[in-house]
């Protein structure tokens, strides 16, 4: 793969996440993701794992966070593939799994692994620190 497929591959993923998750546009997911996308780790139970779960995941923060926006401190490409290192705050306004908005601001990190193929991202695995946000929003100690 040449440096310029992967720089374009590593602009492909930062343009979606950027879009998607800081701009809140929903949009993005249907130019960005393969229609045949899988997104193998969901991070809310009951989120299909295709287009419409991604969709629903960023409607979801976004409801919650109106002003939630990722930052993607690193990008690795090799291949197909490229890794994102992020952090992601918000200030909690309205209800997220099951609690009221707080006024506080949440911190969400984690590391995306996506598969691209063309000018598509055709799957994702991902860790995100679940815990430090069930924390964050009290339901566990």
């Amino acid at each position: 793969m040449t440096t310029d497929q992967l720089s374009s591959n590593k602009q492909l993923v930062e343009d979606f996440i950027q879009d998607l998750f800081t701009k809140g546009d929903l949009g993005a997911v249907d130019r960005y993701l393969d229609p045949a996308f899988v997104n193998h780790d969901p991070p809310f139970p009951g989120i299909p794992d295709g287009p419409d779960g991604m969709r629903q995941a960023a409607a979801t923060m976004r409801q919650a966070m109106p002003d939630w926006r990722s930052e993607v401190e690193r990008l690795v490409a090799e291949d197909d593939i490229v890794v994102e290192v992020f952090t992601a705050r918000g200030t909690h306004q309205g209800k997220l799994m099951g609690v009221p908005g707080t006024g506080r601001t949440i911190t969400l990190r984690g590391i995306n692994v996506f598969r691209v193929q063309g000018d598509r991202i055709v799957e994702r695995w991902g860790r995100l620190d679940q815990l430090g946000l069930l924390q964050q929003l009290g339901l566990v100690p």
